[in-house]
């Protein structure tokens, strides 16, 4: 799809990245639809993926993608826990639509589940992992792009991307090509200027390992400041204090004698009454009539 142009030709630095990434390794087993991208098989039995048709279909997907005029029109999609990381950068450097992890059954068919969803273009990690998106897809007439590794079943697959997609570094790696190329047909990213996205954003990396990593780095301290002295005089001339010996001495005091403070009041405790000294009463008679002795304001009365 480059047609001879020079400027969609493949790069030195591009070839040199898939090979790192071990892009060009297949499995031992090849699908008679696949075999056209084989390049050719060692002698270990691993298939060897041509590299030059992986970049012609890359470039064909990129075109693909960007004839989409909504982004959020295209889904990507991936099960796969080594490609859901690069799911999620792809669409957020493009403005894509990412289904990371497991693929609810029914969204692009049923439309009375809350996820249903209708984009114009799909593309999956990994034919075997992601196969009921396909399926589905194929209900409703969506075109779809996957990478495909040599064993990979095409039914149903419109743009197929050869490439070995069960290394972490090897999707993360044609995810991160195919997000720039995405880019750079539309204009946002120039060809003469390398693109600032690390591709180490789209790899995959364990939970456990990126928790040791951050345990061992150790937050450095900065030194403490050195303690300063506040109470020893370091340059005081022309700060002569005067010698003060007795503040009382002033010309404001002079004549004036100290009267002594006043003597605080004796406590004097208040009187207490000897509840013992008081006479019992001589009648135990509880039912007579009690005598108003006039002490309550009230009359006497015998009615209760």
């Amino acid at each position: 799809m480059s047609g001879g142009l020079e400027i969609l030709a493949q790069k030195e630095e591009d070839v040199t990245k898939l090979l790192a990434a071990g892009t060009h390794l297949g499995s031992n087993n090849v699908d008679f639809q696949m075999m056209s991208y084989v390049y050719k098989r060692k002698s270990d039995g691993v298939y060897i993926i041509n590299l030059r048709k992986t970049w012609e279909k890359l470039l064909l997907a990129a075109r693909a993608i960007v004839a989409i005029e909504n982004p959020a029109d295209v889904c990507a999609i991936s099960a796969r826990n080594y490609g859901q990381r690069a799911v999620l950068k792809f669409a957020s450097g493009t403005g894509s639509t990412p289904i990371a992890g497991r693929f609810t059954p029914g969204t692009f068919t049923n439309q009375i589940t809350g996820a249903y969803r209708e984009p114009r273009l799909l593309i999956v990690t990994d034919p075997h992992q992601d196969h009921q998106p396909i399926t589905e897809a194929s209900y409703v007439n969506i075109p779809v792009i996957a990478f495909c590794n040599t064993d990979s079943p095409l039914r149903h697959v419109d743009i197929a991307i050869p490439c070995n997609n069960k290394g972490k570094y090897s999707i993360g790696l044609m995810w991160w090509m195919l997000a720039r190329e995405v880019l750079r047909l539309r204009g946002t990213v120039s060809r003469e200027h390398p693109w600032e996205v690390m591709v180490d954003l789209y790899f995959y990396r364990d939970p456990d390992e990126a928790e040791k990593e951050e345990q061992m780095v150790v937050p450095t301290r900065e030194a403490p400041a050195a303690y300063e002295d506040w109470t020893t005089p370091t340059n005081t001339a022309g700060f002569e204090q005067p010698d003060i010996t007795e503040w009382n001495t002033s010309d404001a005091f002079k004549g004036q004698q100290q009267q002594p403070a006043a003597a605080a009041p004796a406590f004097v405790p208040p009187p207490v009454e000897d509840w013992e000294t008081q006479p019992a009463p001589t009648s135990t008679d509880w039912t007579a009539p009690i005598q108003n002795t006039g002490d309550w304001g009230g009359a006497p009365s015998n009615d209760w």
